[in-house]
């Protein structure tokens, strides 16, 4: 027998598979488990956790399928979600694709890049680097048609009946009649995709700190070429999010702009 541990997706599937299915029974829709399950079954089954274990629940929240054994259980257009639900508590709720993907079709949009070379230069990693393209290229006012301010970074905050969240940039705007709106935006890079379940706790928190002021979530993410693709996310009355809008956005010098827009500009 291999003394060779198993590869971390294959650890990760094996703790999430018997988590599920120690709650899970033939027609539920929803059940809440604790994290202090996941060290639980790690020992039962001699694996090996990282320091950061809920490096685990992030993989299949914002990253990874779900195993297929977990998949197998889904209704046709339902898929789990694993949701907060509470100080240390989450839950596995069956609802609509938690995954929003990018349109390959889609038109893309020149901008004259205006992000400061420096500040390229010292991003730490590619989330702030893609925080930075949104801020500095004012993508959220063309993106939204208005003024938007920066109000904080990486907010760390509680919402009631979800626990700890963090939203990674939150916005304040205000349009041309003078109304005001508070805008989270949620960043992924890399293999991270855009998830409804962070959108739904974005607007949650929203509604709960800002109550009264309309909230506009939105959602970016780096494509393969380099382009920056911008959601705009809604929740509706059955708590589903849906897309209000999607547009891509490639940054460019001036030099590299369409000749309409040149001939425009002249």
């Amino acid at each position: 027998m291999s003394d060779v541990p198993p590869k971390r997706e294959n650890r990760y599937s094996a703790i999430i598979e018997k988590i599920f299915f120690a709650h899970w029974k033939k027609g539920m829709n929803e059940f809440e488990f604790e994290r202090a399950e996941i060290e639980d079954w790690a020992e039962k089954l001699r694996i090996k956790l990282p320091k950061n274990q809920g490096d685990l629940l992030y993989s299949f929240r914002f990253r990874a399928l779900l195993p297929s054994s977990i998949r197998a259980t889904q209704p046709k257009g339902k898929e789990w979600h694993i949701r907060l639900a509470g100080r240390a508590h989450y839950k596995f709720k069956l609802a609509r694709e938690n995954r929003i993907v990018p349109r390959a079709e889609l038109v893309t949009i020149k901008i004259p890049d205006a992000t400061p070379e420096l500040i390229g230069t010292y991003a730490l990693d590619d989330e702030q680097a893609l925080l930075a393209i949104v801020r500095y290229n004012r993508l959220l006012d063309i993106f939204l048609g208005l003024t938007t301010y920066s109000l904080q970074n990486h907010l760390r905050t509680t919402v009631k009946g979800i626990g700890q969240i963090e939203i990674d940039e939150l916005y304040i705007g205000i349009d041309k009649q003078g109304c005001h709106y508070v805008i989270p935006v949620q960043a992924k890079t890399g293999t991270d995709q855009i998830s409804v379940v962070q959108a739904q706790q974005d607007i949650a928190a929203c509604a709960e700190k800002f109550g009264g002021i309309r909230c506009r979530a939105i959602s970016v993410q780096f494509m393969d070429d380099g382009s920056v693709a911008m959601f705009e996310l809604t929740s509706d009355k059955d708590d589903d999010i849906k897309i209000v809008e999607e547009r891509h956005y490639k940054l460019v010098p001036a030099d590299e702009l369409d000749e309409a827009i040149r001939s425009y500009r002249s």
